[in-house]
């Protein structure tokens, strides 16, 4: 039985999901799992590889979503995109880090996409 945190994730991602998809993006895959983290989604955006972390909030309580997603996150993000290419063997394609904001609210849920919202260089 999943906990309530984790249900309300699966819904801002079933969420953001189904938003991408209206805008074009390709899902691939979902909740993509390794010993050192997971990958939200995997999806397309015309040619380009497009790695999706989801931000599901009720509010601003714990501050704005965008946030979580600090410099430690990100370099986990993308060395779990590095180990994704290559367990997929899918070379070294055009790629990108998107974050998808679900906010739900009383009259439904509002959402954000950033595209390109941070690259590879969080490595150096």
């Amino acid at each position: 039985m999943p906990s309530e945190t984790g249900a309300f994730g699966a819904h801002g991602e079933a969420v953001a999901s189904t938003v991408l998809a209206k805008r074009g993006y390709r899902i691939v895959e979902r909740n993509v799992r390794s010993r050192w983290g997971e990958l939200d989604m995997v999806a397309y955006d015309g040619t380009t590889l497009v790695f999706v972390e989801v931000k599901a909030r009720r509010g601003a309580r714990f501050g704005e979503p965008a946030y979580a997603v600090d410099r430690r996150k990100q370099r986990r993000l993308v060395r779990l995109a590095q180990q994704y290419l290559v367990r997929r063997k899918l070379g070294e394609p055009l790629c990108r880090f998107d974050i998808v904001i679900v906010d739900e609210r009383p009259d439904g849920p509002w959402v954000e996409v950033i595209p390109n919202a941070f690259d590879a260089s969080c490595l150096e």
